[in-house]
């Protein structure tokens, strides 16, 4: 197990629950201290003992493969216990109240909550209940914010900045907490947003979030430097939001034809998991102009910094 980080940043806060709160220097300063951790995932021993004797519970009320396995990798790189709450037999399937569910939780003494759920601000109502720190792994159509570190970490490594550039994020916008805190991150560091989609996949609200909103995915790709996708929620639409999965790719979706609208070095990012053929097309998905698999491995990287900067608040820390 190798020596502490090197990097002096502290994170001057007990919870992460947004990007909204989260200063320029703070996210910059997590963004460098990610940097730390994706060169330390690359040598073959990938462990520090930052959370040695620490407890990490990953509280997952939404099924996540991805996100989840990624707080796991990350929380046992850096030396926590590490548990997985599994919802589907737990008691909050009997009827308990979220709040009934903290304090079980705070009875056990961990030292850090992973929380995702589906309700906008769940997280924050955890971090009122219990004495550990609490990470939003995604509430609602509220927040994500590691999602958005994670997709800044990897324009910046790739763009080698984030300040003037134009980034699109494209689709279904309406239910996307990815879409979020993006836009909260990305105008923070001083990039232009664009939002693309059809109306009945943008918020009533879409004006105050300081965004140019294009109703059609050529005008709106051209001369971006950043085309971010995302996945079409299905399972949160009640109603008929989109007439067909075949006509939503038709216009919306994204393929090689209207990616040529973009600048010629243009990248593709999506948070996953991917709709193939519903929001983009596997040729783009797959191209040489793809982050999509980059994304992933900073998201380890990035959770690593988020649970290390965290940590040097806990008691005893």
């Amino acid at each position: 197990m190798t020596s502490n980080p090197t990097a002096s940043f502290t994170l001057q806060r007990r919870h992460l629950l947004g990007i909204e709160g989260l200063s320029p220097d703070e996210i910059v300063g997590l963004l460098d201290l990610a940097e730390e951790f994706v060169l330390l995932n690359r040598q073959v021993e990938k462990k520090r003992a930052t959370l040695r004797g620490r407890t990490q519970i990953n509280l997952f009320f939404e099924a996540s493969t991805r996100t989840q396995s990624s707080f796991e990798i990350a929380g046992k790189r850096l030396g926590a216990d590490v548990m997985n709450m599994s919802v589907g037999n737990s008691s909050v399937k009997k009827g308990e109240t979220l709040i009934d569910t903290a304090a079980t939780l705070n009875a056990m003494h961990p030292d850090v909550l992973i929380v995702r759920h589906s309700a906008s601000g769940a997280a924050e109502l955890l971090a009122r209940k219990v004495d550990c720190s609490v990470v939003n792994a995604g509430d609602g159509a509220h927040e994500h914010p590691t999602q958005a570190l994670l997709d800044a970490l990897t324009i910046r490594r790739n763009k080698g900045r984030i300040q003037g550039l134009t980034v699109a994020i494209c689709g279904d916008i309406i239910h996307s907490r990815v879409a979020r805190s993006n836009i909260l991150l990305l105008h923070a560091l001083g990039a232009q947003v664009r939002v693309i989609a059809p109306p009945t996949l943008l918020p009533r609200d879409i004006e105050r979030f300081g965004v140019d909103v294009y109703g059609d995915m050529k005008r709106g790709l051209a001369d971006v430097d950043i085309v971010m996708m995302l996945r079409l929620q299905r399972e949160r639409m009640n109603g008929s939001y989109v007439p067909s999965v075949k006509e939503y790719f038709h216009f919306w979706g994204l393929d090689e034809a209207k990616l040529r609208f973009a600048k010629p070095d243009a990248l593709v990012m999506h948070p996953g998991p991917m709709n193939r053929g519903v929001e983009i097309d596997s040729a783009v998905a797959d191209g040489a102009q793809s982050l999509i698999r980059e994304q992933v491995e900073m998201g380890v990287a990035v959770r690593m910094a988020v649970l290390d900067a965290l940590s040097r608040n806990l008691p005893n820390a």
